[in-house]
C-alpha cells in the first residue's frame, strides 16, 4: 500500500465525518441562504490568509532530508498567494461588507485550525502541515466547483461572487495529484506526523462550517465545536 493510501485509509472516518456536514449536503444542492454563505466566505478568509505564512513557516523548518520539499512549497505559496483578496472580493459581490468581515475576529475553530497547524509546524514536524493540504485540497476537489454552481444558481450570485469557490475546485484537482507524489515519498514518522494533524483538520474544519451554521440560525457555536472533538 503506497504512503498516500495510507493516508486516506487513516483519515477516512474524519472525513466522512467532514463531508457529512449539513451545510455542505445543503450547499451541493443549492439550499444554502446568502447570509451563511457569507458566514462561510468570512471564516475561509480568516483561514487562507494563514496559508502562505504557514507555507513559509513550513519551509523555513523543514530539516535537510526533506529539503526536496522546498521547491514544491514554492510553487504552492506562487499558486496560493492573494487568494484571501479572492474571498473579500467574493464577499463585496455577493452583497457583503469585505471590510468587516476582514476586521471580525474569526469563530473558534477556524482560529483553533490555524493555530494547531501552526504549532505543529513550529513545535513539532513540520511537514504535518500537509495535514491541512489533505483537508482542505481533497474538500476542495469534492464539492466545490459543485457547490459554487448551485449557490451561484439558487441564489442568483454574479460569476464574481463565487470566484473562491469555483476556481478552488479546478485548481486543486491538479495540486491533489502533485499531493499525492509528494506523500508517497515520505517515510513512517513523517506521514505518521501529516495523518495526525489531517485527522484534527478534518475535525476542526467540520467544526467550523457547523458553527457558521449555528451562528445563523442562533445556534450555539461553542457547543458544536465541542461536539466536533469528542
Amino acid at each position: 500500500m503506497s504512503a498516500y493510501q495510507r493516508l486516506q485509509d487513516a483519515t477516512r472516518a474524519d472525513r466522512d465525518w467532514l463531508l457529512a456536514t449539513p451545510m455542505l449536503t445543503r450547499a451541493v444542492n443549492g439550499e444554502v441562504g446568502r447570509d451563511e454563505y457569507l458566514a462561510f466566505l468570512g471564516q475561509a478568509y480568516h483561514h487562507v490568509r494563514f496559508t502562505v505564512p504557514l507555507m513559509m513557516a513550513c519551509g523555513a523548518r523543514l530539516p535537510d532530508r526533506l529539503g526536496w520539499l522546498r521547491a514544491p512549497l514554492v510553487e504552492y505559496i506562487e499558486e496560493e498567494h492573494g487568494h484571501e483578496q479572492w474571498i473579500l472580493d467574493d464577499i463585496r459581490a455577493a452583497g457583503g461588507d469585505p471590510e468587516a468581515a476582514a476586521a471580525a475576529s474569526p469563530d473558534p475553530a477556524t482560529a483553533l485550525m490555524v493555530a494547531y497547524v501552526r504549532d505543529r509546524i513550529e513545535h513539532g514536524n513540520p511537514v504535518a502541515f500537509f495535514g491541512m493540504v489533505q483537508v482542505l485540497e481533497g474538500t476542495s476537489t469534492a464539492l466545490a466547483t459543485r457547490a459554487a454552481e448551485q449557490l451561484q444558481a439558487s441564489l442568483g450570485l454574479p460569476d464574481d461572487a463565487v470566484r473562491y469557490l469555483s476556481s478552488h475546485g479546478d485548481l486543486d484537482i491538479g495540486h491533489l495529484a502533485f499531493f499525492e507524489t509528494l506523500i508517497d515519498r515520505l517515510d513512517e514518522d513523517d506521514l505518521n506526523a501529516v495523518i495526525e494533524t489531517a485527522r484534527m483538520v478534518y475535525r476542526l474544519y467540520g467544526a467550523m462550517f457547523r458553527g457558521v451554521t449555528a451562528r445563523c440560525t442562533g445556534g450555539e457555536a461553542a457547543r458544536e465545536l465541542t461536539d466536533a472533538l469528542v
